[in-house]
């Protein structure tokens, strides 16, 4: 049985909670950080989410194993929070989810995330992806964001 991609329902914000604090416990390891955002993000500002972003998840019969979000804002896709179940990584399902989310947001002349310095796994799967770095931010000592950026429809006639 393979994972399908679908559109998030509104019911399904606490189980997209609840992988969002197992997927991100290895984050917070890596940096010694268990404060990220994605870790203490309440469900109430989540929910608010449903009204500015697509949320996308993988279904797994009726599990959520995997999910993404993006919103469009002049033009770029910013995309974020992509996460794979730990047992179903490794399986090409993080790659479906872009290449889902993208296709969501056809229509951006550019594509824009963001991930950790240290987070050699997620780099490895964006530049995969065509996505290149173009900027970096420092967050605290041991914190580092790298933004990578891919180009959308051409903009020219």
């Amino acid at each position: 049985m393979e994972p399908v991609i679908v559109p998030a329902r509104v019911r399904d914000a606490e189980a997209i909670l609840k992988l969002q604090y197992l997927c991100y416990q290895k984050v917070a390891a890596l940096y010694n950080d268990y404060t990220l955002e994605p870790l203490t993000q309440s469900l109430a500002d989540f929910l608010c989410e449903y009204d500015t972003h697509c949320i996308l998840v993988a279904r797994l019969g009726e599990e959520i194993v995997g999910s993404v979000r993006g919103h469009l804002s002049e033009g770029t896709c910013h995309i974020g929070r992509l996460m794979v179940h730990p047992r179903m990584q490794g399986h090409g399902l993080g790659t479906k989810l872009m290449e889902a989310i993208e296709g969501h947001f056809h229509n951006a002349t550019r594509y824009e995330l963001f991930t950790g310095y240290r987070s050699e796994e997620n780099l490895h799967l964006y530049r995969k992806l065509g996505y290149t770095l173009f900027r970096e931010k420092t967050i605290s000592p041991q914190r580092r964001l790298v933004f990578l950026e891919k180009q959308g429809i051409s903009t020219s006639s």
